[in-house]
């Protein structure tokens, strides 16, 4: 079976069940519902038992269950630019706001980048009488670049003007 015929069966069950994501990670516990439903979606790995919470929820055989604690091949599906038009968005904000978070992120921490996978993110529904809002809070670890070769007053890593 192929990973994509498990996040494929698993989406069957949840639909046929009725169960809400919500369910199915109070069920399977332990992480973020991001890093769940990622999971389940192919694109993030679960603990060994995390994934046999999953296989017993989902009635699993060994196999399935054991490739849910595989590292996955992550970001295959998603045609570049995204077409799903939510998706969409996400990309948007970076091809718009991208230039200046880095501006400001740069400024403030110095050459580097934030991690993607030391990283958190937690989405929320805000009550707002115009609509509800999305609210996404995103935290990574900042991982500066190291200078290879640094020596005299250069730092090995984290380099940033007027220090």
């Amino acid at each position: 079976m192929k990973r994509e015929d498990l996040t494929e069966k698993l989406l069957d069950i949840k639909r046929e069940k009725g169960w809400s994501w919500k369910h199915i990670c109070e069920k399977i516990g332990g992480y973020s519902e991001v890093l769940i439903v990622g999971a389940i979606m192919g694109q993030m790995k679960l603990t060994k038992p995390q994934a046999a919470n999953a296989g017993e929820l989902f009635g699993l055989s060994k196999t399935e269950t054991a490739m849910l604690n595989e590292v996955p091949m992550r970001g295959t599906g998603t045609p570049m630019p995204p077409t799903d038009p939510l998706i969409y968005r996400f990309y948007e904000m970076v091809m718009v706001n991208g230039p200046a978070w880095k501006a400001l992120i740069e400024e403030e921490f110095g050459d580097g980048i934030m991690s993607a996978i030391d990283f958190d993110m937690a989405i929320e529904r805000v009550a707002n009488p115009k609509g509800d809002r999305v609210k996404i809070t995103m935290s990574g670890k900042f991982l500066p670049y190291k200078y290879y070769g640094a020596s005299g007053n250069v730092p090995e890593y984290g380099f940033k003007e007027g220090e």
